[in-house]
């Protein structure tokens, strides 16, 4: 339902398929998006950081191996370039091409690299497959987990001292002594039922929960999760078109109103062999634990648990030597509680830990209570809080904290939602400092470095094309020009766009958005011009950023029509709590009606033509598409809904139940926000769209809408792709096919030619 894998799969599968040339350098066309490279992006291939920041490591392709890569290492103060890994020291014995390196890992002390490759798809993601450890020293390269199934592996990663590694394998556990082979199996009741040191579908989804298990500061012990998924439902999805017999295809997948998997969490001796169950309270099928960590060189590890609705936080301390356990630490929330302090500004998807500091005594965290997105700096002992960030402004992004120099590193834009910047403060509060310089004015992400010297900045805005630069962290100053992006800039410079215009809507209910608007590049505002609204509308996602839009979007504004996006209460903007979480239990209400009534004001301006007015989107925005067409007809005439959700109890419990509460408790919630209770408003034109294969948003919403719309005697136009998932894009010219529908739907409806 969250548009993550929309925006990064629209804009990459519709940029990089094949070369070929366009005569009209200056219009924007289906083919040029899908079958050219016209609008590519230069790679940066896998970096990782180096010797703690003071040089970081990429794949190059190797110019004497045909498809081999190589491992280089650059000076992040220089530039400096060497080869440490050249692509002919990674070919396997009895092999004549070097390995395919998909992912790659340093050991701690750098002697070493495991290499992981041949992946296959675990619920969303290609998170198993196989490793091989590359020994720089003695320059020799070996398969790990060798008596284990082919691409079963996951997760492998190296114990502190770099001679064991460990993984998971079958949903068990195993760990390898690297020099001599050895592996040892540290659990034994793992099926597709029982998860050890992984997850079921749900918490991989929703709470970012991938990597299952921890090795402890001494290398003695590992803590993992187990979640038993024994009375999690099968979702049968159905491939019709693979064999001459159809089979199903099952998802563990727990819908809203029933109950989670359970989990709870071991730790595994590895001498002993010994499990011991942390006793962490409660109901197992009532919360979640999200995350685990151990504090650094103590055994004690920190567990943080969720109730069943997730508006209570608890952190748990369990020692390791006294078996004891504490409620440290606990944060509410009316609502819900975001356990990540990340937004569109965080560089790298993952889990966020906790930061501990003054020898495990304090720790900071992020919280709302204040009405505002706030770092907090909590004593251990005694619970006590004080507030660092002051004021009524949002962080977006905790990056980090300097214990050396006392200063902690994080994103937010007081002045401006729609924009993200590099700030520092000292742990007093009193020295807050932006470091990006006003010359990058729009998004721009950090990944910082261990030593916090230097970090990758990324960088783009409305009519910016990305850039990636390293810079100095003290200034700001930039080390090295890392990605340019010169050629699409080229490109971009020789077409004929419209004008991007940023604004800010005030509606009947005195809800201001943020939005902006790409006009058609002939915009005469004495003109009336139809208008295609793109939406999304929920917590996951904000779409009105100041970053590199949709190349799409500029082409249909080629077309002469105007395209607007807006952000509606519940997204998550920095406007305070109350912004985001007014729209608890309110999903596809008050969002709703936020996007039509600031669409409402919009439809005053004189140059807007509203008999012609459009809105599209995908997942979450294909429900919003649904809400607005169904509740709104006397404002929206043509609509294209993609992979939506239209009954709210269809979905996953996690993120629905976070939003919207417990079914059994509010069930008319649920009701009045979903798009299929008012199927019968439909008055306009509606492209119904959807992958057969969708593990995510299931098929079953758009065949539940349809007999609605049947029930109802509305007509509408459909699309199914069969066995796609929810980005639509496997397979030959699947893109191509479907931004050829939605825009020749599009242009056929706005009259258009």
């Amino acid at each position: 339902m969250k548009n993550l894998l929309f925006f990064t799969v629209l804009f990459f599968f519709s940029i990089n398929i094949y070369s070929q040339t366009n005569s009209d350098k200056s219009k924007i066309t289906l083919k040029r998006i899908y079958t050219s490279k016209d609008f590519s992006r230069e790679w940066f291939g896998p970096y990782k950081w180096y010797k703690n920041g003071n040089f970081y490591t990429k794949l190059e392709p190797s110019k004497s191996i045909k498809y081999g890569v190589d491992i280089v290492r650059y000076s992040s103060k220089s530039g400096k370039k060497q080869i440490i890994i050249a692509a002919n020291k990674l070919i396997p014995k009895g092999d004549s091409i070097p390995l395919r390196v998909e992912k790659y890992f340093w050991s701690h002390d750098l002697s070493k690299l495991l290499i992981f490759n041949n992946s296959k798809k675990v619920w969303r993601s290609n998170t198993r497959g196989d490793y091989w450890v590359y020994d720089t020293i003695n320059k020799t390269l070996k398969k790990i987990g060798k008596s284990l199934p082919e691409s079963s592996l996951m997760f492998a990663k190296f114990s502190h001292d770099d001679k064991k590694i460990a993984y998971v394998s079958g949903n068990n556990i195993y760990v390898e002594d690297i020099n001599s082979g050895n592996i040892k199996q540290l659990t034994f009741d793992g099926n597709k039922q029982i998860i050890n040191g992984t997850f079921d579908w749900a918490y991989e989804e929703e709470l970012k929960c991938r990597d299952g298990f921890r090795w402890s500061s001494d290398d003695r012990n590992i803590a993992f999760w187990q979640v038993d998924a024994t009375d999690i439902k099968n979702f049968l999805m159905i491939n019709n078109t693979d064999s001459v017999y159809s089979h199903t295809i099952p998802v563990q997948y727990p819908k809203v109103g029933f109950d989670p998997s359970s989990a709870k969490i071991g730790i595994v001796n590895l001498s002993m062999g010994q499990i011991k169950w942390i006793p962490v309270p409660g109901d197992p099928k009532q919360h979640y634990l999200p995350r685990l960590q151990w504090l650094k060189d103590e055994n004690k590890i920190v567990i943080q648990q969720l109730n069943r609705k997730q508006n209570t936080n608890k952190l748990w301390m369990y020692d390791l030597n006294s078996e004891k356990i504490n409620n440290f630490f606990t944060d509410e929330d009316d609502a819900w509680i975001d356990i990540d302090w990340s937004d569109v500004s965080q560089t790298k998807w993952g889990p966020t830990e906790i930061v501990f500091y003054n020898n495990n005594k304090d720790f900071l965290w992020v919280s709302e209570k204040d009405g505002w997105r706030h770092i907090y700096t909590v004593n251990v002992e005694s619970g006590n809080e004080r507030l660092i960030t002051k004021g009524k402004y949002d962080i977006a992004s905790l990056y980090g904290f300097d214990t050396k120099e006392e200063l902690i590193y994080f994103n937010a834009s007081p002045d401006n939602s729609t924009e993200r910047y590099l700030y520092k403060i000292n742990l007093s509060g009193k020295k807050m400092k932006r470091l990006t310089p006003q010359t990058f004015k729009g998004v721009n992400l950090y990944d910082i470095a261990p030593n916090f010297s230097y970090a990758i900045q990324d960088f783009s805005s409305v009519d910016r094309v990305p850039i990636k630069n390293l810079i100095g962290l003290k200034d700001h100053g930039i080390n090295i020009k890392l990605i340019g992006n010169t050629k699409l800039k080229s490109t971009i410079e020789q077409l004929n766009l419209g004008k991007i215009e940023f604004f800010k809507i005030k509606t009947e209910d005195n809800v201001e958005l943020d939005g902006y608007m790409i006009k058609p590049p002939d915009f005469d505002a004495s003109k009336k011009y139809p208008v295609l609204f793109y939406v999304y509308g929920e917590p996951w996602g904000q779409t009105a950023l100041n970053r590199w839009p949709s190349i799409w979007n500029n082409m249909i504004a080629q077309e002469g029509v105007l395209v607007i996006t807006m952000d509606n209460r519940g997204t998550p903007c920095l406007k305070g709590r109350e912004w985001r979480k007014s729209i608890y239990r309110k999903i596809g209400v008050v969002n709703s009606r936020d996007q039509a009534m600031a669409a409402k004001e919009i439809l005053k301006w004189t140059f807007v033509d509203t008999s012609k007015i459009a809105v599209w989107g995908w997942s979450g925005g294909g429900s919003m598409t649904l809400n607005l067409l169904f509740r709104y007809p006397e404002i929206y005439k043509i609509g294209m809904s993609v992979a939506p959700v239209t009954d709210l109890l269809y979905y996953d419990n996690i993120y629905e139940e976070r939003y919207m509460g417990l079914p059994k408790e509010n069930l008319e919630d649920y009701k009045q926000g979903s798009p299929i209770t008012f199927a019968k408003g439909l008055k306009g034109k509606l492209l119904l769209v959807h992958g057969t294969g969708d593990d995510n948003v299931h098929y079953q919403n758009t065949e539940a809408l349809v007999n609605e719309l049947i029930k109802q005697n509305k007509q509408f136009s459909m699309m199914s792709y069969p066995n796609r998932t929810h980005g639509i894009y496997e397979g030959k010219n699947t893109r191509y096919h479907l931004y050829t529908l939605l825009t020749d739907f599009l242009k056929t409806n706005l009259g258009i030619k």
